[in-house]
């Protein structure tokens, strides 16, 4: 039987949630539970409406994307799970490939490559993300920046748990955050070379909004990290 893998896809107020959903629902593989957490959104759910059989749909008050992760997360009955935001897509055999990897792997965690797309989902940069020769190279990334896109992820329910789930206290970091808590935990940051997601950039989406912001909760998550995971470097051969 196949692994089974939740998709949990927060919502607020987003008009591209409709291709978010089908994106997922026209996956190539079958055994997929598709939780959308509507995040106390005011507009936008009529175009839930024609997947609303094919999907379990969870309302709560507003409390941010970390708040919606995790509610979605704890009541996912997956093996596997992965997040998608309202405004991307997932590639046709994105589960299917990814899965196969992490069996093959027998890894805890994963991410993928991605191209970036825009309002018109017209790609507009392809195989977005750094690519690393090591695995400490990759941790000594982590220093600096964010390397992973959480959109790419797929991860063991179990190992959420484990380490902690989002931190609702960091609107814009709590992807980071988690990435980090993982990594100093010694679990394999296994990476597959494939761009099975499409990250859509647009003029409405928080990271451009809130520039400033999201630079300022980083460099305080950076300097907290940094100690931690100068010591995890210092104990990784080559």
């Amino acid at each position: 039987m196949l692994p089974s893998v939740t998709v949990v896809i927060p919502f607020y107020n987003c008009p591209y949630i409709g291709q978010a959903v089908a994106s997922v629902l026209g996956q190539s593989y079958t055994n997929i539970e598709v939780i959308v957490v509507d995040d106390g959104s005011t507009m936008h759910q009529h175009l839930l409406d024609p997947y609303r059989s094919r999907i379990v749909y969870l309302q709560k008050s507003n409390g941010g994307t970390a708040s919606a992760l995790n509610y979605g997360m704890q009541r996912a009955a997956g093996r596997y799970v992965a997040w998608l935001s309202s405004d991307d897509v997932f590639v046709r055999d994105k589960i299917v490939n990814q899965v196969s990897f992490m069996e093959e792997k027998r890894a805890q965690f994963s991410f993928t490559d991605y191209h970036t797309i825009n309002a018109a989902n017209q790609i507009t940069q392809y195989c977005s993300t750094m690519k690393f020769p090591t695995e400490k190279a990759f941790v000594s990334a982590l220093l600096d920046y964010c390397p992973i896109n959480g959109c790419t992820v797929m991860m063991l329910r179990n190992l959420a748990e484990a380490v902690g789930w989002f931190n609702p206290g960091l609107p814009y970091t709590h992807d980071y955050d988690m990435w980090v808590r993982i990594a100093l935990n010694g679990v394999g940051m296994h990476f597959l070379n494939e761009p099975l997601t499409l990250y859509r950039r647009h003029s409405a989406m928080g990271t451009i909004q809130r520039g400033s912001q999201v630079a300022a909760e980083f460099e305080s998550m950076r300097a907290y990290y940094a100690p931690m995971l100068r010591q995890r470097l210092a104990g990784m051969p080559g």
